[in-house]
């Protein structure tokens, strides 16, 4: 009875579907996030009959044979990138990114991570850090006695004081591309850090090489579609019911074959 397995493989598959779209709705307010898609395969194929098979003594070929598929399996959870809106917050230290491209962080490791997410901070020296506290690279410094923070398109952070009414230049922000950003590896606090499958950070000057520019106090919001989300949810339910449903009816098949005298 191979539909009980592969009834289940289907249930499996729903729930996994169902447990990215729970994730996508519970991230709908964070800060740069993308929305994730469960991609599924077919399993593999038990070949009763083979198409092309000799089928007669006079030569007569199979033309397409018998072909028992064995499931489903899920491939790959990957993320749609796409660009959410800009929210205003008036922050001076809050940047959105417009188009593509991450910020590049140093974790306390010396490892380098990537984020969208822009809701920067200043660490008690004065650093410019995120808000879990990891320093945005290159590293930036605002002086105690800074009055305002201006951040323009191409990342130049300028400090301007009560004395000089022209703004001093300390430090630019770079973006990072990566040739295939889908393979990134997501660690959590809307941080990357950088695989195989994506490929080495592409740091460049912002506007520059195809990669987006910064907007100051602008956050971008995340881009889950929660009515998108909603109706998938709806899908996977009614998917994960109709092969229960198979379960019950291979159950009572089999229930039959038991009850005969």
């Amino acid at each position: 009875m191979r539909a009980l397995s592969i009834a289940a493989t289907g249930m499996s598959a729903q729930q996994l579907r169902v447990e990215t779209i729970s994730n996508n709705l519970a991230n709908m307010n964070t800060t740069g996030y993308n929305a994730r898609r469960a991609e599924f395969s077919d399993l593999h194929y038990q070949q009763v009959s083979r198409a092309g098979t000799v089928n007669a003594s006079d030569g007569t070929v199979l033309p397409t044979g018998v072909q028992l598929g064995l499931g489903v399996r899920p491939s790959s959870v990957t993320v749609h990138l796409a660009q959410g809106t800009l929210e205003e917050t008036g922050n001076d230290l809050d940047i959105a990114i417009e188009g593509k491209g991450y910020l590049e962080l140093t974790l306390p490791s010396g490892q380098s991570a990537y984020t969208r997410d822009g809701s920067l901070k200043r660490s008690a020296e004065g650093m410019i850090v995120t808000s879990d506290g990891h320093a945005v690279a290159p590293e930036i410094v605002i002086p105690t006695d800074a009055r305002s923070i201006s951040i323009n398109a191409s990342g130049e952070v300028y400090a301007y004081f009560d004395e000089t009414p022209e703004g001093q230049l300390l430090g630019q922000f770079s973006i990072a591309g990566f040739t295939n950003a889908k393979g990134l590896e997501a660690i959590g606090s809307n941080l990357f850090v950088e695989t195989e499958a994506s490929g080495p950070a592409l740091v460049a000057t912002p506007g520059e090489d195809g990669l987006g520019t910064f907007r100051q106090g602008y956050l971008e919001a995340s881009s889950v579609d929660a009515v998108r989300e909603v109706t998938e949810l709806i899908e996977a339910q009614r998917g994960y019911e109709m092969n229960a449903k198979v379960i019950s009816a291979a159950d009572q098949m089999m229930g039959a074959t038991t009850q005969i005298r």
